[in-house]
């Protein structure tokens, strides 16, 4: 996990820490996307692209955005992003967590308290 240090306003220092959770107070009301949300909404700024609604130029930072997303991504449809999303929410998780849980999709128990910090 990455550790970082921030200043605030008023010269304090606030320690970031991905393993306690403390991510920076510009994450604390920010709902975390899982990565096959990334790639549902890449995909439709793509398809908007083709389609002609949306003029932007592509980037290559987007491609390779979309590449990964594509590859890493585990569920391909709306409805089952829904579904998981409904699922993980019920447990008293962070947003963090349950991103974290989606997008690794552990076997079991053991393995996810091994992999996302709490």
């Amino acid at each position: 996990m990455t550790t970082g240090h921030r200043h605030l306003r008023r010269g304090a220092l606030e320690h970031e820490d991905a393993a306690t959770l403390s991510l920076g107070e510009e994450f604390i009301n920010s709902q975390c996307l899982y990565i096959s949300e990334v790639r549902i909404l890449l995909e439709a700024q793509q398809d908007s692209k083709e389609t002609g609604n949306e003029n932007r130029p592509t980037t290559s930072i987007t491609t390779k955005t979309l590449d990964y997303v594509r590859t890493f991504s585990r569920f391909t449809n709306r409805d089952s992003v829904r579904e998981i999303r409904q699922l993980l929410g019920k447990d008293d998780l962070a947003q963090f967590e349950v991103a974290q849980l989606a997008n690794l999709c552990c076997e079991d128990a053991e393995e996810a308290k091994a992999l996302v910090p709490r």
